[in-house]
């Protein structure tokens, strides 16, 4: 059983490290131009370089999205980017244009190309076929259930990644136009304003149809594959990828930490039974705002992958911890959330398996000590009973 790849993404550096912390084998992100999403895309290329020379002292890699629909305006600059990342030692570029496969493979002969999801990939015929023309991956569809890509990884050598968290679209592979219609923001060059997930009333002529739940949305559950994780480690998937780009801190960490764990227990040999996928699932639930199913890889009914709304919020990411004070007990963290002296903290990180406490004694940066911690960024020692490190989290148990 080769060893499969945790794919894991990422808005900014910061959140790129944090994901490697935690345990991803790779991060995907986006430069400044030519992403997908480009909300989401705050790399510029010194970071890009920053974050390579991390990853790869740590041994991990880094692939760049360049999966935007090109159309010729936007091709202005693309052969020097696509230069400078090999340059800079990027691992490869996740890239949806074969046009532009063909270029890499001239101007840039180091650089592995990984052909998105956005190809709508759902067979091994295709499989064969990208691959002659230069695929070094290929990103499969997210339409394919799982038996297929026990198929496909059986019949093809090319290496397979396969989504298994996050969000999933409204439309086949993503390729949608609602955005550019309500919102006059291509969803394909970048700019998808997730107009499937906003609330619809729906009327007949002037009048309102009754609904058994109202507002409508078109917006689909996020996927979660913990049932198939498994599976595809047996079937030889090469990379188990996480959907996320525009996530916070404490998604990327918490998501990634928990992947990484089931990956861990399956290559050594455990099997994960339905009382280990619970638990799992109960660490996916503390970063999760939004219902979730396991999307097409089992559901027979695809009406029922849509109509997701909020959910409550169990947990909260309140503080990130900055240092340690070993002689005195005391943590410097810095504040994301609103908590206060009272409350039930529970901390994590990638080699703590969450440990609460009461917060019963924290100070400001003068030295005062406070009852409330409310200020975004501010600085505070807190009191603790137990030992932590940087980058180790901090949320509130509702």
């Amino acid at each position: 059983m080769k060893k499969v790849e945790l794919l894991a993404p990422a808005k900014d550096l910061n959140k790129a490290l944090i994901a490697l912390r935690y345990g991803a084998d790779a991060v995907y992100v986006g430069g400044l131009e030519y992403s997908l999403r480009s909300r989401a895309s705050n790399f510029s290329l010194q970071d890009i370089k920053t974050l390579v020379d991390f990853a790869h002292y740590y041994r991990k890699k880094v692939y760049v999205t360049v999966n935007m629909v090109f159309h010729d305006d936007d091709l202005k600059g693309i052969e020097d980017y696509i230069k400078t990342l090999e340059m800079m030692r990027v691992d490869a570029l996740i890239i949806e244009s074969l046009a532009l496969m063909a270029l890499i493979k001239k101007i840039a002969p180091k650089l592995e190309c990984h052909l998105s999801t956005q190809l709508s990939t759902t067979n091994s015929l295709a499989c064969e076929e990208l691959t002659k023309w230069g695929a070094d991956r290929i990103v499969l569809a997210r339409e394919v259930d799982m038996l297929s890509i026990e198929v496909i990884a059986q019949r093809v050598k090319v290496p397979l990644e396969v989504f298994i968290h996050g969000g999933m679209c409204a439309n086949y592979s993503g390729r949608c136009t609602l955005s550019n219609r309500m919102t006059n923001r291509d969803a394909n060059r970048g700019g998808c304003a997730h107009s499937c997930r906003w609330n619809y009333d729906v009327y007949k002529g002037k009048e309102r149809v009754s609904l058994k739940e109202l507002p409508f949305t078109m917006s689909s559950f996020d996927l979660r594959a913990t049932p198939f994780i498994e599976r595809m480690i047996k079937a030889g998937v090469a990379s188990l990828k996480i959907e996320g780009r525009m996530k916070s801190d404490h998604y990327i960490a918490q998501v990634t930490r928990t992947y990484r764990k089931m990956i861990d227990e399956v290559e050594m040999g455990n099997h994960l039974d339905e009382s280990r996928i619970a638990y799992y699932n109960s660490e996916l639930d503390k970063a999760e705002n939004r219902p979730s199913s396991t999307g097409f890889l089992a559901l027979e009914k695809t009406s029922e992958l849509f109509g997701a709304k909020q959910s409550f919020v169990k947990h909260e990411y309140v503080a990130m911890v900055k240092d340690f004070d070993l002689s005195c007990g005391y943590a410097l963290v810095e504040v994301r959330n609103k908590f206060a002296k009272g409350d039930v903290l529970e901390v994590f990180g990638p080699d703590l398996n969450n440990e609460r406490f009461v917060v019963e004694k924290m100070y400001d940066e003068d030295g005062q000590e406070i009852e409330v911690a409310n200020r975004p960024k501010a600085l505070l020692k807190i009191k603790l009973p137990f030992l932590v490190k940087p980058y180790y989290m901090m949320r509130k148990v509702f």
